[in-house]
């Protein structure tokens, strides 16, 4: 009897353990069977960056109330902080992480601890120096680059000197940057001047632009890895009262930018590289999470030229950005 008893308690206190321990996972907020996804951004409070934030977090709320998927959102200013971020996902336990690295070089060895740690990673916009990413979600950055080159060849009539304002270490930087030289090559009379980064910033790029305008008294055209960039070149060229230069090309689809094709500005085009892109990768992290092997492992958003022939096309007079 006294052995019963003992028994008796002792399944009464493995009950009551087991109580506590399902008390504790509900107060934690996330039961077994919860996924959640883990999103890394850089820092934007405007510009193509801000849309694309914008685009990630309407996608994972949509996500959220369809099918319950958990999302936690990161924002920030530098690589280190990015990195501590995806560090703070990692030991969260997310089941997939969707991450669009502020630098390539440096966010590469983030990506592989991702992988090490047995999480599926969606890259989106600038590619990582290792194979770690699981899916890569991107627009043809070298397409943007050669698109250009062959617009400066031809509205040049393949003789210019030519200003780049580029973006920070990056695969988009590296892509645009060697599509445009590549284009341009076999036109002998195109020379490259001044090729600086704007870090995509419309107020560094200005500051740039002020610089290489002092420099260099003959510009025939500017070409910009980016509109926010492209703002800031035109701004520069503004104030310096500056009529030798015949055209700006940027990439994004600003809305300002497209309102400067339309009035006949001195932009004259720009090559379409959407933020919503993003979108795309927040829902194949939804489907990997779910269990589902991706259907391709590049997904390349088309690079489309956009001039005052078609600006009408594509111009949002609504649009954010």
């Amino acid at each position: 009897m006294k052995k019963f008893l003992i028994l008796c308690l002792f399944l009464v206190t493995v009950f009551m353990m087991a109580a506590c321990s399902d008390d504790t996972n509900t107060a934690d907020g996330k039961e077994d069977d919860t996924l959640k996804i883990g999103i890394s951004l850089p820092s934007a409070t405007h510009g193509w960056m801000g849309a694309l934030i914008d685009s990630a977090e309407k996608q994972a709320k949509a996500l959220k109330d369809s099918d319950g998927i958990e999302y936690v959102m990161t924002n920030a200013a530098d690589p280190n902080k990015q990195a501590n971020d995806v560090d703070d996902l990692i030991a969260q336990g997310v089941d997939v992480i969707v991450m669009l690295p502020i630098e390539s070089a440096a966010l590469s060895p983030v990506g592989q601890k991702i992988k090490d740690a047995g999480i599926p990673l969606v890259i989106v916009d600038r590619e990582l120096e290792n194979d770690a990413a699981t899916v890569v979600v991107k627009g043809d950055n070298e397409g943007i680059g050669v698109n250009a080159g062959k617009y400066f060849v031809e509205k040049l009539n393949g003789k210019g000197k030519v200003v780049e304002i580029s973006g920070p270490p990056s695969s988009v930087t590296e892509q645009r940057g060697s599509g445009f030289k590549e284009a341009m090559e076999n036109a002998e009379g195109m020379e490259i001047i001044a090729s600086q980064s704007g870090d995509f910033s419309t107020e560094k790029s200005l500051e740039v632009m002020q610089n290489i305008l002092q420099a260099h008294p003959q510009i025939d055209a500017v070409f910009t890895q980016d509109d926010g960039m492209a703002l800031g070149v035109l701004q520069a060229i503004k104030e310096a009262n500056r009529t030798d230069i015949k055209f700006v090309t940027g990439a994004g689809g600003g809305k300002a930018v497209f309102e400067d094709i339309k009035a006949d500005g001195l932009m004259t085009a720009t090559f379409l590289y959407s933020p919503t892109m993003v979108e795309d990768a927040v829902k194949i992290a939804a489907d990997i999470a779910k269990g589902n092997e991706p259907e391709e492992s590049m997904v390349v958003k088309e690079a489309t030229q956009v001039t005052k022939e078609n600006v009408d096309e594509y111009y949002d007079p609504e649009s954010k950005f």
